[in-house]
């Protein structure tokens, strides 16, 4: 059974960090693409990936292939930056891809 859990997500003030976490089971982790998304209120779910400017400068993405794990580093958040944040995984060798349940960030003071 494919399972790709976020965590890391919270409350946290404007200008603040966060880290998230998207730990994926059941799928050779190697063999996948795994980038990050958000969806606002209201909105539709965008890409969140280093060079989108809305996040450039700001937004890291790492991967530990050791264990099965793909990170969201988030600093100077900012109040549109709240979304529930989601990871996806996509097979490198075909038309299959997974999605992670989400996990809220709200940036407020």
């Amino acid at each position: 059974q494919v399972q790709l859990v976020e965590s890391g997500g919270g409350l946290v003030q404007p200008g603040g960090s966060l880290r998230l976490s998207c730990a994926a089971s059941g799928i050779s982790f190697s063999d996948y693409v795994m980038s990050w998304y958000r969806q606002a209120p209201g909105k539709q779910r965008e890409l969140v990936a280093e060079y989108v400017d809305s996040v450039k400068g700001r937004f890291t993405i790492a991967r530990d292939n050791a264990k099965n794990t793909v990170y969201l580093q988030m600093n100077s958040l900012k109040a549109e930056d709240t979304a529930v944040y989601y990871c996806k995984a996509d097979y490198r060798f075909g038309p299959v891809a997974y999605w992670g349940q989400g996990t809220q960030v709200t940036v407020s003071s």
